[in-house]
């Protein structure tokens, strides 16, 4: 439930960051009769968004056990290029997000309304595609079903009262810190999510050592325990992992924390000329 939150959290802040950006430009501008398309062009994003999820949910229940193994591993595999990539990109353009968007706002503004709509919509649907990627591959894994689903909507529902708290200038939050720290925890999220992946391979007989396991640490960890449902539910850390798993989500976790961590790199400012 805490790793469906979290991307309910993340993904939906970043949405409503970027809603927030479009209507606070058209107020101040004095645009208000260009609200109501922005506001279709978020609302056709998030009806794809649910159709997407829905869609991901139809077409795996529909299929043979090996071929849903299959699926399930290659939308997790997807899911966590797409949450790495989501992370880095965050980290490195959250502070020219806002600029970008009132300026592409502002072209669409000069071509029409459908521009505007348009806009509006591959801003957030962006998001909100992410979104039902990433919450379908992070439940595969789950027993209870209304769990991830409740996590989620409370990740979202938070993300709206932070991001409306923000927009009225009645919260204050450190964003680069935010991101930073979701950032983290979303690491480690994906990990568990690729090495789920891997584990589905195993079970779609595409990869060996199904039988092979790294572990056992059930006598620490039961699976019956609020502790091992809680690192299950949020890394997808699992008591009898196998050797192939394991490898996987180390190979994923270490590099991608180091990188992730690491501090960016300094341009050195180019010489000053000097004159004679």
């Amino acid at each position: 439930m805490f790793a469906s939150y979290l991307i309910g959290l993340r993904e939906g802040l970043e949405a409503t960051l970027v809603v927030s950006v479009l209507v606070a430009f058209l107020v101040k501008s004095d645009r208000r009769d260009r609200l109501p398309l922005v506001w279709a062009g978020v609302i056709a994003a998030t009806a794809l968004s649910i159709g997407f999820g829905a869609l991901l949910t139809f077409t795996a229940a529909h299929l043979g056990h090996q071929q849903q193994e299959l699926f399930d591993a290659i939308t997790s595999l997807l899911a966590t290029v797409f949450v790495t990539w989501m992370i880095f990109w965050m980290r490195r353009a959250a502070r020219s997000l806002s600029g970008e968007l009132r300026a592409k706002l502002s072209d669409a503004l000069q071509l029409g309304p459908v521009a505007v709509v348009v806009m509006a919509f591959l801003a957030v649907a962006r998001e909100g595609l992410e979104t039902a990627l990433l919450f379908f591959a992070s439940v595969q894994g789950a027993t209870m079903s209304a769990n991830p689903l409740v996590g989620i909507s409370l990740g979202i529902l938070t993300s709206i009262v932070i991001g409306w708290g923000l927009y009225k200038s009645a919260l204050k939050i450190n964003l680069t810190k935010f991101f930073t720290w979701t950032g983290l925890l979303l690491i480690l999220v994906a990990a568990g999510i690729f090495k789920y992946g891997v584990h589905d391979l195993q079970e779609a007989n595409i990869l060996p050592g199904l039988s092979n396991q790294a572990f056992d640490i059930t006598a620490i960890m039961p699976a019956d325990s609020w502790w091992g449902a809680l690192f299950s539910g949020m890394f997808n850390i699992t008591p009898q992992p196998t050797v192939l798993e394991t490898v996987a989500w180390v190979a994923y976790a270490v590099p991608t924390l180091v990188l992730f961590l690491r501090p960016p790199s300094k341009r050195s400012a180019p010489a000053v000329p000097t004159t004679a």
